[in-house]
């Protein structure tokens, strides 16, 4: 049940607010809280509004808060709600949830400044060319995929502790020479800014209000991790069952990894299909199922390392292991091909316009892809790398093992 309202008038009022409170506050969004009946928000946003100007109910969001809204607004129903947000309820705010719940009919937002506008406003740098990554709610390890020599971001802390989590994470990284400033309490009258270098990072904890703006600098070095698929072999921890390099390319393009899709990474090896899979777009998804405990830890270390945390990582043989998961837009697998149902489970989870891509380096398995295009089409390819060694006082060709590849595409008609 959500709050009711008249036809045609929004049931809940969103209000952004920044660290200046009520003095920043819009005639139009003073309104609202005045004459909502219950305020809900964070105890932090609930203390910038004076009692006599806004004598609604106050009510804090609990902790965890997204399992809380439903039950809040349903406990509300029928009283004029408003709600405050940090900044722009809208920019990794509680507009979202909001939506989701209600629907945006039933919202009405009125923002205010982003965290992100006032910090580019004091840098001096455009918004458009500005990276955002926020780390409250998430692990700091997502900050690695945004990490390239040149690139500006900006941090959104969860606390006073993050900027020290970010230097150290820079210093991990071979980012040390990296420029932070940390601004605190943006809009407000105890607005501050505190900088410095991230191999000397020695600012002690200040307010919990903070956005980190980095200027990435990268070490002598340092590895060179680029955006495109293909990152260097040396950039995973392996045993060597490794999607190599040049053919982990050609896979990534073949499976075609576009924004909000889900990947299954069946037989994950060392994780890298499903983690550059990721790391082409921040909305991508993707589980990898790994019968080997010890390969499954480790494909779970690549993928901090490399900036997804938010892989999800499956422990067990497939085909066994993939019930139950959500559907995927693509699967690749690298191992198990022979598995009995592998393939059938795989194909039968994908809906019309799902790819699969497989790799194998053995005849069993090799004539098992050419029976599967024989029956569903697609492309089967051999992909052969060779490289140049040493031969004496030369230098010649060394071949890798061919891998054959298939990819197709499901249409409409199949099953």
């Amino acid at each position: 049940m959500t709050p009711a309202s008249p036809a045609g008038t929004p049931a809940v009022t969103v209000v952004g607010i920044g660290a200046d409170g009520w003095d920043g506050l819009p005639a139009v969004s003073r309104t609202a809280l005045a004459e909502a009946d219950v305020l809900i928000g964070g105890p932090r946003q609930l203390d910038l509004l004076p009692a006599a100007a806004c004598p609604g109910e106050r009510v804090a969001w609990p902790s965890p808060l997204r399992p809380a809204v439903p039950r809040l607004l349903a406990a509300h129903a029928g009283r004029r709600v408003a709600v405050l947000a940090s900044g722009d309820p809208m920019f990794h705010g509680i507009g979202r949830a909001l939506t989701e719940e209600l629907g945006a009919a039933a919202l009405r937002v009125l923002p205010h400044p982003s965290a992100v506008s006032l910090a580019c406003a004091r840098l001096g740098w455009p918004v458009e060319d500005t990276e955002v990554v926020t780390l409250v709610g998430r692990p700091a390890a997502r900050l690695a995929a945004a990490l390239h020599d040149g690139r500006r971001l900006l941090v959104l802390s969860a606390n006073a502790a993050t900027p020290a989590e970010v230097a150290a994470l820079l210093r991990a990284h071979g980012f040390g020479p990296s420029r932070l400033r940390v601004l605190e309490q943006l809009g407000g009258d105890a607005e501050s800014t505190h900088e410095g270098i991230a191999d000397a990072w020695s600012h002690a904890p200040g307010a919990a209000l903070n956005v980190v703006a980095v200027e990435c600098r990268r070490s002598p070095g340092a590895p060179r991790l680029g955006v495109v698929p293909g990152l260097p072999d040396t950039a995973y921890e392996s045993d060597g069952q490794l999607t190599k390099r040049y053919v982990r390319a050609a896979t990534l393009a073949a499976l075609a990894p576009a924004p909000g899709e889900l990947l299954w990474d069946v037989g994950g090896g060392s994780g890298s299909i499903a983690v550059e899979w990721l790391r082409a777009h921040p909305a991508c998804r993707a589980v990898t199922v790994e019968k080997n405990p010890v390969r499954a830890e480790r494909i779970t270390r690549n993928a901090e390392r490399l900036g997804v945390p938010a892989l999800r990582v499956v422990t067990g043989a497939a085909p066994a292991a993939l019930a139950g998961l959500p559907a995927p837009d693509a699967v690749f697998v690298g191992g198990g091909l022979t598995a009995p149902g592998l393939l059938d489970a795989a194909w039968a989870a994908l809906a019309p316009g799902g790819r699969l891509v497989a790799n194998t380096v053995t005849l069993e398995s090799e004539a098992l892809l050419t029976e599967w295009y024989r029956r569903h089409g697609g492309e089967l390819v051999r992909l052969a790398v060779a490289q140049a060694v040493p031969v004496g006082g030369f230098t010649g060709w060394r071949q890798a093992m061919p891998v054959t590849q298939w990819s197709v595409t499901k249409s409409g008609e199949e099953r």
